[in-house]
């Protein structure tokens, strides 16, 4: 019997294997256009922005074993920081 990790781990492999076979600049790119489209689209670009969230959110899962507290603790942070620039967005002052 296979574990939540190892099985959410095994869905994970398409899409990590097809992310790996691009060029390293490519995921980085499509994150920053992500969040810069985010910033700048009025009314929905808050969306694009929880979807970087969720993005970095699932690689920080799967990567979560294999770092150190320090590296734990920056993934973290990135991930509220992106989450409150989210409903910043999302929920703008009158």
């Amino acid at each position: 019997m296979s574990s939540l990790r190892e099985s959410f781990e095994r869905a994970s492999l398409p899409a990590l294997t097809y992310i790996s076979s691009l060029p390293r600049f490519v995921p980085f790119l499509a994150i920053l256009g992500l969040v810069i489209a985010g910033l700048l689209i009025p009314g929905w670009g808050w969306v694009l922005i929880v979807l970087v969230v969720l993005l970095l959110a699932w690689i920080g899962a799967l990567a979560w074993p294999r770092l150190s507290m320090p590296e734990r603790m920056m993934r973290v942070a990135v991930v509220v920081m992106m989450a409150a620039i989210a409903i910043t967005q999302a929920v703008p002052r009158g």
